[in-house]
């Protein structure tokens, strides 16, 4: 397998991060500083794309971090498209879909197949950065009960979850949602819960968009291109908007966390005792 120089992480600390061929945007979080002085643990938080399209070389790569657990939250029409995961040997695999299907079938297939005329009226005049920001308005306000399992799950007796992966179709919004939402628990500094969302533009992480024609790439006309960058680029001011979202509905994150996820003072220490280590 070829290898990239870039910083990936495992237990005892960064590596170069590998080229897995069918699987983007994969990363492990560890590092990343708290308010407290302290950091994430290497090899215990990851995420990514989805698995669907791994090669045996990224399977053989993925199961040698000794996965526990993946968090998958695409949907059924997700999984449909997509494929299911690659299975994991050892790895239970949990599907918990952040957003309805019903929602947005017809929008998806605007974009896979529609014109431009139909692009520009979905999307153009600003209509697909409001459409992102009231979906990460939506995982917060709407899937509490799934954010919630989630962190059930993580703060269970000894950690069993991890080391965990988190996944959706592109491991940019649900995933990035749901992995800003862990690490406010672990009291991450905000700057770089940002500053992780964005890489997931760098061009080796990005969503392939495929159309319904099977266009890829440079064959997509430059003007359909810059109408769907709304939808394929991570944007601050998106998961800035799940983070307000949060201020103004429970007026802080600790309440966020107590009050509607559930995550009680002595399970949020423990996960921070579990997942955290000195800087």
């Amino acid at each position: 397998m070829t290898q990239e120089v870039r910083q990936q992480s495992t237990p005892s600390g960064p590596q170069a991060e590998p080229e897995l061929t069918g699987v983007r945007n994969f990363r492990d979080v560890g590092g990343l500083p708290t308010a407290d002085g302290r950091r994430v643990r290497y090899g215990v938080l990851f995420r990514s794309g989805h698995l669907a399209h791994a090669t045996a070389q990224d399977a053989a790569y993925l199961a040698g971090l000794g996965l526990n657990t993946v968090f998958d939250f695409r949907n059924p029409d997700d999984i449909a498209l997509e494929g299911p995961d690659t299975a994991l040997p050892g790895t239970r695999n949990l599907n918990m879909p952040l957003n309805d299907p019903a929602d947005s079938a017809d929008f998806w297939q605007t974009v896979r197949d529609g014109d431009v005329a139909s692009l520009r009226a979905v999307l153009g005049e600003g209509r697909g950065e409001a459409r992102m920001v009231a979906a990460y308005r939506k995982l917060v306000l709407e899937r509490t009960a799934e954010h919630a399992r989630m962190l059930d799950l993580l703060t269970e007796p000894g950690g069993p979850a991890v080391p965990a992966l988190l996944h959706c179709a592109a491991g940019k919004d649900r995933a990035g949602t749901s992995m800003a939402i862990i690490l406010l628990a672990l009291g991450v500094e905000r700057s770089a819960i940002e500053a992780d969302y964005l890489e997931s533009n760098a061009k080796h992480r990005r969503y392939k968009v495929v159309r319904g024609d099977g266009s890829t790439g440079s064959a997509i006309a430059p003007e359909v291109r810059e109408l769907l960058n709304p939808l394929f680029e991570a944007r601050v001011e998106y998961l800035r908007a799940a983070f307000d979202t949060i201020e103004e509905r429970w007026g802080s994150v600790d309440r966020y966390l107590a009050e509607g996820l559930g995550l009680t003072p002595e399970r949020r220490a423990g996960l921070r005792e579990h997942l955290l280590t000195a800087a």
